[in-house]
């Protein structure tokens, strides 16, 4: 199986993490996917017509894309368990829907930064997507913690993700320190990033 992939993504490091914890770094080979809106890459383009990272090129099916199928086919494939059965998929998917959301929200904030010459920038748009990052982290203050301290899966590896991310991208984005009146995410969150599977997915 073939990856396209770019170091600093969060959703990479999703999958990269889903395959740390299984085991089986090394039956994925790692393609520089590295892409932009404006400019996408064209080897990208090629297997995902989106043009988006990550991307899993398999050798007996169609590529598959975005983070939330690669991990969940790497999942079944290698029976981590990261997806529970039952009634319990629902609380994960939502979990993981959850901080790929407030991923999406950052990454709009660093594009803001990144793509758009300073006077073309929207203050209003940049308020408006650090709000959403905001209130998803409250909502995991206020809601999931109690499922973030239980038993790993999917959605508290993307949430670990997401806060990696808010990290990385702190001072382009704007958006505070994400443990500032949040305890309990935070003392969650220092613990999580020591797992081996974060520490060897760091960007």
């Amino acid at each position: 199986m073939q990856l396209f992939h770019a170091g600093p993504s969060p959703y990479v490091r999703k999958v990269m993490a889903v395959l740390e914890i299984a085991g089986k770094t090394g039956d994925v080979a790692l393609i520089d996917g590295a892409t932009a809106p404006s400019a996408p890459n064209p080897a990208v383009v090629a297997a995902n017509p989106i043009g988006k990272i990550p991307c899993l090129v398999r050798e007996d099916g169609p590529a598959l894309y975005d983070s939330r199928v690669i991990t969940r086919y790497l999942d079944a494939k290698y029976g981590t368990g990261l997806y529970p059965s039952g009634d319990a998929i629902w609380t994960t998917l939502t979990l993981e829907a959850h901080a790929d959301g407030m991923l999406d929200a950052a990454l709009l904030c660093v594009y803001e930064v990144r793509m758009r010459e300073e006077a073309r920038r929207s203050a209003e748009w940049v308020s408006g997507q650090r709000a959403k990052i905001g209130r998803g982290l409250d909502a995991l203050e206020a809601r999931w913690l109690a499922h973030l301290a239980g038993p790993l899966d999917m959605g508290t590896v993307a949430v670990g993700c997401a806060l990696g991310y808010l990290d990385f991208r702190l001072e382009m984005g704007g958006w505070g320190d994400w443990r500032d009146g949040r305890p309990g995410l935070a003392a969650w969150g220092a613990k999580f990033a020591e797992q081996p599977w974060m520490r060897a997915t760091n960007p």
